[in-house]
Formats: C-alpha cells, structure tokens, sequence
C-alpha cells in the first residue's frame, strides 16, 4: 500500500494532499468581497464546473474557515431552472494528526522518534499528548507526542479533507460547462481606517490621508477580488438575501482619492477598490481611500476639573474634588466641503504629526474617530498640554437651609509658554442638583446643557487668568 509521511507543517502550509485522489474539473471564474467593519464580509464566488446530466457532486474547496453554514446560497447562472440542489453539506473534518489518529485506532502505523528510532504497531490511543503502540511481539510502548519526530500511516483516510468544503448534490437537466455562485457570510474579514495627518506649524491646516487597512482571518485567500467596503454599525439579525442585493447595486460613484469610489447605500456608506485586489490569508494590506489638503483646522486647549452630574442631590461638601490639573489639547477640523475634505470619515484610527524646525515630522497626538458624515466637526484628543496647568479651587460652602446651599469656585489656569497667549475652554458641570443658579460670575460663560456652562479665557503667556463664580442649588423639600 502507498504510505504517506505526515510531517505536519509541510502538509497544513502546503495542502498537497487532495480530497478524493483528483482535483474537481473546475475554472474560477471570480470573486467579489463587501467587507463589514465589524468582522464580517459577504463572499460572493463565481466557479465553472462541468456537469453531468442528472446527479451530480460538485466539492466547491477553499471557501472560508469562518463561514456561517446557514447563509450559503447556490446558484446556476448558466441554467438556473434546469439546475436543481438535492443537499447541501458543509465538510470540515480537516486532516491533522489528531484526526489521523482517531481514524487509524488498531491499525498499523510508523512512528519516528526524534532519535530517529522506528517503532510499528497496532494503534491503541492517540490521547492526551502520547502514542500508544502494541508492536508485533505484543510488547505495549508508550511514546511522548514531544519526542516524535514524523507518523507514517498506509493512507489518507475517506472523509477526512485538507481545505474546508461545500459539498452539494445537484441535479442537472443537460451536461456541459454550467458556471455557479456561490454567496455566503463568513467571519474573519474585516477592515478599518486609518488616518494620518500632518498639521501645519501655525496649527491653522492640514493635510489627510486615509487609508483602508484590510485583515483576512478567514482561512483562505481572495485572488483578484472585486471589494466594497461598508462603513456603518450593520445589525446582523437580518437575512442573508438582502444583502446579495449589495453585490448589485447601481448609482454614481464619487472618486475619494487612490482609485476607491464612495457612495451612500441604504444607511451606511460604501466604498469600492477601483481595481481588483488579491486578499491573501492572514494578510494585512492598506489602500488609500481620501486624501485632502489645505484643510482649515486650529488646536484649542480645555481643563475640566469637576464632577459629571448623576442626578441625585449632594450636599456631601467634599464631594466633586477632583485634583485635576493637567489642560488637555484638542485638534478640530470639518468634513465639510467648503472646510476642504468634502468627505464621510468611516471609524479609525487618527495620528496626528506635525514638522519639527528641520522638517521631520513627529508624531504629536493618536485617538480615534466614530463614523463621521460629511459637514460634521472632528474633534480629537491629543494628549495633555505640557505648559498649561489648572487649578479647582472650593472658596467657599454654606448650606444656608435644608434645601438651598451656596457655593463659590476659583479656577486658575496658568501659561508657562515663552511666548503666545492661549484660549482655554472651562466648562463646568454643576453636578450637586439640577435646580441651579448663578449668582455672580466674574467672566462670560454660555450654558452647554441643562448642567453644563463653559468659560471661554485667554492667558497670557507666562501669565494666569482666574475665573470666579457662585453658584446656588435649591433641592426638594
């Protein structure tokens, strides 16, 4: 009998052994991917097989190890009335060694230890990390899977296959080439975004570039690939059938930059790869999708030092003391046309540089950004600015009855700049009650919320500027 040398590395990286002796009479004819940003893509897989007339068993090989079994659907395009599907199956029973050796108990097989000792018997377990052999004398050994060095077993058992498979039973009404199409939903595709932005030394523009980074754990590879992206949160409680309908859907395409096109599609928004793109397994690949420059933008610096509110009344005079005083740094800029971008913003990541003195560019700042549409603000946190310190202070307290209660706050903000005066934005979350007044306030403010106002102040540099107000709070008797 032929034997096969399982040598477990070579054969799951190469996949040379082949399922049923022989490779399905098969062409492929093309494959398109719509890639969710949230792990899940649909594969829409176009093959040419050639039919016989009547029952027919047609192995479609390397679809995605993430497949949900459940929303596959197969399609004759050739002679979709004629072409009739008996049953379906799903085949993942891959060759390993494990699966080997469940197959091949109280058979004979070869066992190379490290030393390259050989050892033939019967197989009597292939558990728990050991060998178990009765060898021709009845004498029983045991050998650590960590000192085996290759198993040779007299065949490939039936069943068992190197690439997970659909397998269906289809009748055909005349025989000749019918190309099929195969659609389903599988995990392990996703894609995010990825912005890189360079702000000028006046902190007045920018420059953007946005590129979709693609990740393939789905098991298997995707050759020239027609691929959509679809920006959006997608509830997956849906059919599968409507959204086949994505891998047809018709309008103007509006170039982004970098050979993709956008276009709204239903509530979500849509980006197609000008070109076809081979997507390989356990691959990252990078496209670029938007660019934009000149975009108008400026850097505004908040200190927020207080309590959000929770909707109780607090007269604790403690509570709400924070010690903060560190001033965060804030870079903003639209999507709107007439801000110079003109484009929806998918979710992301953004990293933000700006050129030193001798032209380098370094990196000043990485957030992220939600979904954002066209003619919305982008607001995003770059860290903690080093020359600006902020300072809380509680001047006073006075509970003047069981339900009112005074207090008075001073806010210190300081620039230890060399030079250049800075706006900082203090907002202030009134967090004891939602019944609020104030009193007196020794600068302008604007009121956000229902328990929110903002000061607005500049400081000078190498200066400080003190905001002063009070406050009173009535609660329910």
């Amino acid at each position: 009998m032929r034997k096969i040398i399982l040598l477990l590395a070579i054969m799951l990286l190469s996949g040379v052994i082949v399922v049923n002796g022989q490779e399905e009479d098969m062409r492929r004819d093309g494959v398109a991917l719509a890639i969710y940003n949230q792990g899940t893509a649909l594969v829409q897989d176009r093959r040419t097989f050639n039919f016989d007339a009547g029952s027919n068993v047609i192995n479609f090989t390397d679809v995605a190890a993430g497949i949900d079994p459940t929303s596959v659907t197969f399609t004759s395009l050739t002679d979709p009335t004629g072409t009739t599907v008996l049953e379906q199956n799903y085949v993942f029973d891959l060759v390993d060694s494990s699966a080997l050796l469940t197959r091949y108990l109280d058979q004979q097989i070869v066992v190379i230890a490290t030393d390259g000792t050989q050892y033939t018997g019967q197989l009597l377990s292939g558990r728990n990390g050991e060998i178990i052999l009765r060898q021709a004398d009845g004498q029983v050994i045991v050998i650590g899977m960590t000192n085996v060095r290759d198993l040779r077993f007299p065949d490939l058992p039936g069943g068992l296959i190197t690439r997970p498979t659909l397998r269906w039973l289809v009748n055909s009404a005349a025989g000749g080439e019918q190309q099929v199409q195969l659609t389903y939903l599988t995990s392990g595709l996703n894609w995010t975004a990825d912005y890189n932005l360079l702000l000028a030394t006046d902190n007045a523009s920018l420059d953007l570039n946005g590129w979709v980074t693609l990740t393939n754990y789905s098991g298997t590879a995707y050759t020239d690939a027609v691929v959509k992206l679809i920006a959006g949160d997608v509830n997956r409680i849906v059919e599968a059938a409507p959204m086949m309908d994505m891998m047809r859907m018709e309008g103007a395409l509006a170039d982004t930059g970098g050979g993709v096109a956008q276009r709204e599609f239903s509530e979500y928004q849509l980006y197609e790869i000008g070109r076809p793109v081979t997507v390989g397994a356990n691959e990252t690949k990078q496209v670029e999708f938007v660019t934009g420059a000149d975009i108008p933008a400026r850097t505004f610096f908040v200190y927020n030092a207080t309590t959000p509110y929770y909707g109780s009344p607090i007269i604790d005079q403690y509570y709400g003391s924070t010690g903060i005083t560190t001033v965060m740094n804030y870079l903003e800029f639209t999507t709107d046309s007439d801000g110079g971008l003109g484009a929806d913003l998918p979710a992301g990541r953004v990293r933000v540089y700006q050129e030193d003195t001798d032209g380098a560019a370094l990196l000043i700042g990485e957030n992220t950004i939600t979904h954002t549409p066209e003619g919305e603000d982008v607001q995003i946190y770059l860290g903690n600015a080093f020359d600006l310190v902020g300072e809380h202070i509680q001047k006073s307290y006075n509970l003047i009855a069981s339900n009112v209660l005074e207090e008075t706050y001073e806010i210190h903000i300081r620039n230890r700049k060399d030079e250049g005066s800075v706006e900082v934005r203090v907002p202030e979350n009134l967090f004891r009650w939602s019944n609020w007044e104030i009193l007196n306030a020794s600068h302008p403010y604007t009121q956000i919320n229902s328990n929110t106002i903002e000061y607005r102040v500049d400081v000078p540099a190498g200066g400080e500027t003190v905001i002063t107000y009070t406050v009173r709070y009535t609660f329910p008797r």
